[in-house]
């Protein structure tokens, strides 16, 4: 086996079709393309969305919906993983950092802690924001909630 002599396998590729080539190929006339349009023309490109003429799906269909703008999004952490990260790292008091740290939010998150679960341990816990339940939960088991700016 030399490199000289090396083929791609039987079936693996196959030869091209050659258009534009005349009318011996039996592609000759419109080479493929069929018969008038802008796609049988030299250097269509099509625009996104675009159906022909035809009025196009996003403009068919209503506008809906609305977006605030000054919208605050929080990431949710819950009681037990707040306790899952005192318990592992060996403190009284959890705040953002910890908890980013830890894996439950990304650097830029803002965290609001919610009270679904338990909690046992009397932590103080520092967050952006709590819901009320967590607060009572958090201060029931002798912790504290402060919410930092």
């Amino acid at each position: 086996m030399k490199l000289n002599n090396l083929t791609p396998a039987v079936g693996s590729t196959k030869t091209s079709k050659r258009v534009g080539r005349g009318q011996g190929s039996g592609k000759g006339g419109t080479a493929t393309r069929g018969t008038k349009g802008a796609k049988a023309r030299a250097g269509y490109e099509h625009k996104v969305g675009f159906e022909g003429g035809q009025m196009p799906l996003q403009r068919r269909l209503p506008k809906f919906g609305f977006t605030n703008p000054t919208r605050v999004e929080y990431q949710a952490v819950n009681l037990p993983t707040i306790q899952a990260i005192a318990e592992k790292l060996g403190v009284k008091e959890v705040d953002a950092d910890m908890i980013k740290a830890a894996g439950f939010a990304a650097k830029t998150d803002l965290i609001k802690v919610l009270g679904n679960g338990e909690i046992t341990a009397a932590l103080t816990v520092k967050a952006d924001a709590f819901s009320k339940t967590a607060i009572s939960k958090i201060e029931a088991a002798g912790g504290k909630a402060v919410v930092t700016e």
